[in-house]
């Protein structure tokens, strides 16, 4: 069962070095042909990159850990990303902190629905904020 008493929880920060092999590696997994993303020298991330971040969270920087949601009854309802200005290239170092956002509760057809969000702000070596990823998971009845 989702525990609410995780809202507030702040992880670690923890680091993303983008990298563009990595960024070539998903485009193709994602079956991308844009050639900004496979042939550029510095290629940019695609749209849904950062959620390759769950790679390079763990421990103390990992706040989902708390929210202790039922993986047999939990789905990921929703993923979002806001870039607050050109999307990272290759080369980039992101410094990410994740943050359990908040726990709610809805009546569904079949019993209660409860969601927990994570928020994760992206900044870069120069303290910038450059993307924030929100992650709303769901726990069924």
């Amino acid at each position: 069962m989702v525990d609410a008493g995780a809202v507030g929880r702040v992880g670690e920060p923890f680091t993303l070095d983008v990298e563009r092999g990595k960024i070539r590696e998903f485009a193709r997994a994602t079956h991308s042909a844009n050639p900004a993303y496979l042939a550029a020298e510095d290629p940019v991330v695609p749209p849904t990159f950062l959620t390759t971040a769950f790679f390079w969270q763990s421990g103390e920087s990992d706040p989902w850990e708390a929210v202790a949601m039922d993986q047999r009854k939990g789905l990921h309802a929703e993923q979002e990303f806001v870039f607050h200005g050109p999307p990272p290239r290759a080369g980039t170092r992101l410094v990410g902190r994740s943050r359990i956002e908040s726990v709610t509760r809805k009546e569904g057809r079949r019993g209660t629905l409860t969601f927990a969000v994570m928020v994760t702000d992206f900044h870069d070596e120069d303290g910038n904020l450059v993307a924030t990823a929100k992650l709303t998971g769901v726990e069924t009845a």
